[in-house]
């Protein structure tokens, strides 16, 4: 499997209903919740706002809304299309302005798929990799130490915090945390705590 790794956004015209289809990184199914909430404050004015996402390392979360329009026209037909393209941890709303011409059906159907397709297709993904979040705590001398083996290892989303210690939260891929951990223990001679956790 494959994650969106960043946001994209096209638009479609149908008989004069515009189509916005935006794809979102997402990690779970709250924050696709929370993702599609902020969707539809920003498009307050318009008809519709159709989603489906689908979440988790073997694509094990999805769900999907048709919100309002026809059952089985929009929501469906847009999860179809985002299964078939090999990509999780993925939101994909299509936001419908209608305009003035009923499409029927069939002519929904094909909107709302054609319209997560054009975004599909101009999404960048990248290979799945099981990630783990940790932190620990280390003196300003002994962490500058760990810090330069952070280039070492996949390491991202680093935050520090600077008090009578450094505070240091940060991503690492699974399969380097065992290897990370020992490095901080022996730099620090076992007196460094890492605290690891799964990333949700």
């Amino acid at each position: 499997m494959n994650v969106l790794s960043e946001y994209a956004v096209s638009e479609l015209s149908v008989k004069n209903s515009r189509f916005i289809a935006e794809a979102f990184p997402v990690a779970s199914q709250a924050e696709a919740r929370e993702k599609l909430h902020d969707v539809k404050q920003q498009y307050k004015d318009a008809t519709h706002v159709v989603h489906a996402f689908i979440a988790g390392l073997k694509a094990e979360t999805s769900g999907m809304s048709d919100d309002g329009e026809p059952s089985g026209t929009a929501g469906r037909p847009v999860l179809d299309v985002l299964k078939g393209s090999g990509i999780t941890n993925i939101l994909l709303t299509v936001t419908r302005y209608f305009g003035g011409t009923l499409l029927g059906t069939g002519g929904l159907v094909h909107a709302y798929s054609d319209s997560a397709k054009q975004v599909l297709s101009i999404c960048k993904s990248e290979p799945y990799v099981e990630k783990r979040k940790f932190s620990f705590s280390a003196n300003y001398a002994l962490y500058e130490v760990i810090k330069r083996k952070y280039e070492d290892f996949h390491i991202s989303d680093i935050q520090e915090e600077y008090s009578s210690e450094v505070y240091a939260t940060g991503i690492i891929w699974a399969e380097e945390h065992e290897s990370f951990l020992s490095v901080i223990k022996d730099i620090s001679k076992g007196k460094t705590e890492v605290s690891v956790e799964p990333c949700i």
